[in-house]
């Protein structure tokens, strides 16, 4: 069994070490960071981390091919990896289409896109030319990397669609599939092994991450509050096979995305999630994360990897999970 940390890219550096130390420390296996758009960048912050930690892997969640060429996505990938000894894992996916129309970009192909940029990042670090000629890139016999990979790091892929989830059985090194809520599991590992079965591999070639929400804590009503704030935040862009999950619809969030992203008004966003919304992710004490991941380990999950905002109190919540739940699903 694996664990892993998952941060947004929101939080100063500093405490991104602090929190690294403490993941590494707890007994934690992996660290991602996100690299959403106007917050800060994941890779400085990962640099940050590799530098303060010795054992624990980092990875990117997630970079795409849209704001970042897939040849400079290589560029970093590499150079993570050589920082940080051999720990760096790639972390990409095709991006919130709402997030990257912010910036009047065009959006076709996502899933093509990846799966072009996946097989291009995957010669590059191989030490071998790039070249193609597909759907959405076009690359010369001059596209290889001018300095030396140690080897080919690993790919995983973020997915909430069924195609992209089929992608990551098909190509990638590992899964990052958001499950809102948890128990989504049973519905996305399905699409996995379609993918397993097309690319004729077996479910021990990928390490399939079970990404949850969760905020921890002994106070109820301060552990919802932190979740409310991810969920008026990021609502509206979560996929209608995710929110279905929960009876829910992408216009169920409008007035939250209204609030938060045109009026700047967090608070009033925060105040509109409701019950039903929280349900996305887990709030309350450790007792009731146990409690659900007990149903996601009866459904055979190998990877639990723990996402923000974790609680009111983030190193007490790392703290928490490495003491009591750690040792409760570790040998399992």
């Amino acid at each position: 069994m694996k664990f892993s940390l998952r941060f947004n890219n929101d939080l100063p550096v500093k405490d991104y070490i602090r929190y690294a130390k403490a993941a590494e420390a707890a007994g934690f296996d992996q660290f991602w960071v996100s690299n959403d758009l106007f917050l800060r960048s994941a890779p400085v912050i990962l640099s940050a981390i590799a530098a303060a930690t010795e054992r624990i892997e980092i990875g990117s969640c997630i970079l795409n091919p849209y704001t970042i060429h897939p040849a400079e996505i290589a560029m970093l990938a590499v150079t993570l990896d050589e920082l940080s000894g051999g720990r760096f894992n790639l972390g990409m996916s095709s991006g919130a289409g709402e997030f990257i129309r912010w910036l009047g970009m065009d959006y076709s192909y996502p899933r093509t896109r990846v799966l072009e940029s996946v097989s291009a990042i995957n010669q590059l670090t191989s030490n071998r030319s790039a070249a193609t000629r597909g759907k959405t890139m076009q690359w010369t016999e001059e596209a290889w990397l001018r300095f030396e990979s140690k080897r080919r790091v690993p790919i995983y892929l973020g997915a909430m669609s069924p195609k992209m989830l089929e992608a990551i059985g098909a190509v990638a090194d590992g899964g990052l599939p958001l499950l809102f809520p948890p128990e989504h599991y049973a519905n996305v590992l399905p699409h996995v092994q379609r993918g397993l079965e097309r690319a004729g591999r077996s479910p021990g070639d990928i390490d399939l991450a079970a990404c949850i929400w969760c905020s921890i804590s002994s106070d109820q009503k301060a552990a919802e509050a932190a979740l409310a704030d991810k969920i008026a935040y990021y609502g509206h862009s979560m996929s209608p096979l995710l929110l279905a999950q929960l009876g829910l619809e992408q216009a169920d969030f409008e007035p939250l995305r209204q609030a938060y992203h045109i009026a700047g008004d967090p608070q009033k966003a925060r105040a509109m999630v409701t019950p039903r919304m929280l349900r996305i992710g887990i709030a309350g004490t450790v007792d009731t994360l146990l409690e659900r991941l007990e149903k996601l380990t009866a459904l055979g999950v190998r990877h639990i990897s723990f996402g923000p905002p974790l609680g009111p109190d983030i190193p007490a919540a790392i703290e928490a999970i490495g003491r009591f739940v750690i040792p409760q699903f570790a040998s399992d």
